[in-house]
């Protein structure tokens, strides 16, 4: 009989959110070359939006091992000698930006004088519409930046030849959590309003989308109205939420078909007519499967609250439209550049480039040192501070007092952990808003 082709590949993913999570391990399965039979090692970072256990439930991946680390504990586990026991082919960095840039340098500097080491990725879990430069120099260095759509790469190559960055690394993909049933008609209607943490920001304009929600759902009693919600009250995502709308409607009083939704967007999206936001990556989830989707102009069509990034998209409208029985129809050239709703199989082909080029790097018989844009010579007032979050110092090696990761916290330090992050998310949510308040008076 021929011998398997199967190869095993051992992938890490540091992860610091719940949605972070699910685009690093999804990508690590989606890139990982055909016929590999891949381990997950997770890793999520220690901080204020380190997921909890139901967010990870929400998500549905498995790993082969999950634990909780700061940085320094992930680049000592990662610094260590290769052997059976601790030798990854490939580390995905599913991170905020200057985290990023902190653990290349961590790595850089734990890995320096060996010809192999494990391949780095990274990259961004949805749309791209604020701090394009800023976020894209922060993940600079790793072996491939990878890019959600056409227009991502052709927009990332730009910014790092514009100032004069290897471009190499950028590679065109497309989300990874795509996918589901093409769109068909439900019984009853549903229109689905996909909320977002920091979209909108205040009071008022949170409270003026729930309210017309609320209205939507009293003009058209036939329909099902749901509200999906990220998370949960005391839980973080990616973006703090200082004025959670579960906390809103306690003021509202919504009819009897209007109601509040948590789980898996993919499930919510099964039973979905109309999607409803106003720049949430659940758009584009929609958008692939042919659901009716609806980006809202309401607040103005603006670089602050991302809805600018759907600007020929066909589907920008308000809320007095789709109270009419407005239904969208989607640019089929602006969706095409945004690597959703393929065609004859598209979609799954929109990761071979990054298949073909981690086959060839896994294959070299040695690999460049890891090399950052920034470094203390091109960023000498940015770089330092970033490394000093994630007591790393300018040469990316661990500061004395860094915590150790030799052995697992105390339950007495784990309570004491727990007690901390529940402390800060109140603090966000309910002191912090009370005290701005206090100061407009």
């Amino acid at each position: 009989m021929p011998a398997s082709t199967t190869k095993s590949l051992r992938v890490a993913v540091l992860a610091d959110s719940d949605t972070r999570w699910k685009w690093g391990s999804l990508t690590a399965t989606r890139i990982a070359p055909a016929e590999s039979d891949v381990r997950l090692d997770g890793f999520l970072l220690r901080g204020r939006a380190t997921p909890t256990a139901r967010q990870l439930e929400e998500v549905g991946v498995r790993a082969d091992s999950l634990r909780e680390v700061t940085a320094v504990e992930f680049l000592r586990e990662l610094g260590k000698e290769s052997d059976e026991d601790h030798s990854y082919d490939v580390v995905v960095l599913a991170l905020v930006g200057g985290a990023v840039q902190a653990a290349l340098h961590g790595l850089a500097r734990a890995w320096e004088g060996r010809a192999k080491r494990p391949l780095v990725v990274t990259g961004y879990v949805g749309v791209v519409y604020e701090k394009l430069a800023d976020g894209l120099l922060l993940r600079h260095g790793a072996d491939l930046v990878l890019a959600n759509s056409r227009q991502d790469a052709d927009r990332f190559r730009a910014v790092y030849e514009g100032v004069g960055a290897d471009a190499g690394s950028v590679t065109e993909v497309a989300l990874p959590f795509l996918g589901g049933a093409a769109y068909t008609e439900n019984d009853p209607y549903t229109v689905v309003f996909a909320a977002q943490p920091s979209v909108p920001e205040n009071r008022k304009d949170r409270t003026y989308l729930l309210d017309r929600l609320i209205r939507h759902a009293r003009l058209h009693p036939d329909r099902e109205v749901l509200l999906k919600l990220r998370s949960r009250p005391g839980e973080h995502t990616t973006h703090i939420e200082e004025l959670p709308y579960q906390k809103l409607v306690q003021k509202a009083d919504p009819p009897a078909n209007f109601r509040l939704v948590y789980g898996h967007m993919g499930e919510v999206l099964d039973r979905t007519d109309l999607l409803v936001t106003i720049s949430s990556t659940a758009a584009l989830e929609s958008l692939h499967r042919r659901i009716p989707t609806v980006v809202l102009s309401d607040l103005g069509v603006r670089e602050a609250l991302g809805n600018h990034h759907f600007v020929g998209s066909g589907c920008l409208a308000s809320w007095d439209q789709l109270d009419e029985g407005h239904r969208p129809v989607p640019d089929a050239a602006w969706v095409a550049r945004q690597g959703v709703a393929a065609e004859g199989g598209a979609y799954e082909r929109a990761f071979d480039a990054a298949r073909t080029r981690i086959t060839e790097l896994l294959e070299a018989d040695e690999l460049p040192p890891l090399a950052p844009y920034y470094t203390p010579v091109t960023a000498p007032g940015y770089l330092p501070g970033i490394l000093a979050r994630h007591h790393l110092g300018p040469d990316g090696s661990p500061l004395p007092g860094a915590p150790a990761a030799d052995r697992e916290p105390s339950p007495v330090r784990q309570i004491v952990r727990r007690a901390a992050r529940g402390a800060y998310r109140h603090g966000v949510q309910r002191v912090a808003p009370v005290i701005r308040r206090m100061g407009d008076l």
